[in-house]
């Protein structure tokens, strides 16, 4: 079996929801309700929060999780999850596998993880992540919504990832666009853990400056990516997935209770 390590990167500083680790949501912080969804299905002691500011990983250590101090000026939740796995694992003897698990998201389904850990050992992938097929057609044009182009047969629910993109793709030359191709991204990664240290050290892709998504510097560089395509990625269907607004705050409030 793999060894697995989870990795929940947070940060204080959020444009839209400062603070929002921290914000109270039916008595407990933000972060709280995110490490008893991994620690549901990953031992407590493979499950750290990853952070650059003291104030959530004192929050952690009230609650009992296992906090790392990373360097607050990190650009990405990426490089805060690689800084961790440095420390924990400085040898690299100890995890094979790596999963990023998003600080607010506090609705996603944590036995998701256990599908991408599964997923990366078969397939040969540097890394693994998470589509839905799109159904409103006005996503497949919204550049919120990234999307991913990959190849899949009836029934077939994952595959390699050829390339992601904010434009809609596939362009389908007698049907334009192509709906039932066409499959929205969601930013949950599993990594090997060498993978990982190596995106890491990549210089910014040109396409991957471009579009604005760092997951086309690892596919500009050769390494491989599969997504598994899933119908849903909530505990609560109603509810956020994850919290970015105050508008999204409060719903979750609501449905926390």
């Amino acid at each position: 079996m793999p060894r697995t390590v989870v990795l929940i990167p947070t940060r204080l500083k959020s444009t839209r929801l400062p603070n929002k680790p921290l914000a109270i949501i039916n008595d407990k912080p933000l972060i709280q309700h995110v490490y008893e969804h991994a620690i549901a299905v990953h031992p407590a002691e493979d499950v750290f929060i990853a952070s650059g500011d003291t104030e959530i990983l004192e929050a952690a250590k009230a609650f009992g999780a296992k906090g790392i101090l990373t360097d607050a000026s990190l650009p990405s939740g990426t490089d805060r999850i690689a800084a961790a796995l440095r420390e924990i694992d400085p040898t690299g003897t100890k995890y094979d596998i790596v999963v990023n698990f998003q600080g607010d998201g506090i609705n996603v389904d944590p036995k998701l993880n256990l599908e991408l850990v599964d997923l990366i050992q078969p397939t040969g992938a540097d890394m693994v992540t998470v589509g839905m097929k799109i159904t409103n057609p006005e996503d497949i044009r919204n550049p919120n919504y990234v999307k991913i182009a990959m190849g899949l047969c009836d029934n077939q629910t994952y595959g390699r990832a050829l390339y992601f993109s904010r434009s809609p793709v596939p362009f389908n030359r007698d049907s334009v666009p192509a709906y039932d191709f066409a499959y929205w991204h969601i930013g949950i990664y599993v990594y090997r853990a060498e993978a990982l240290k190596k995106f890491v050290s990549l210089p910014v892709g040109i396409l991957e400056n471009i579009e604005k998504l760092e997951q086309l510097r690892a596919l500009e560089n050769g390494m491989s990516i599969y997504a598994k395509i899933v119908p849903s990625i909530k505990l609560i269907e109603d509810a956020p997935a994850d919290i970015n607004t105050p508008e999204e705050l409060a719903e979750a409030q609501k449905y926390m209770r």
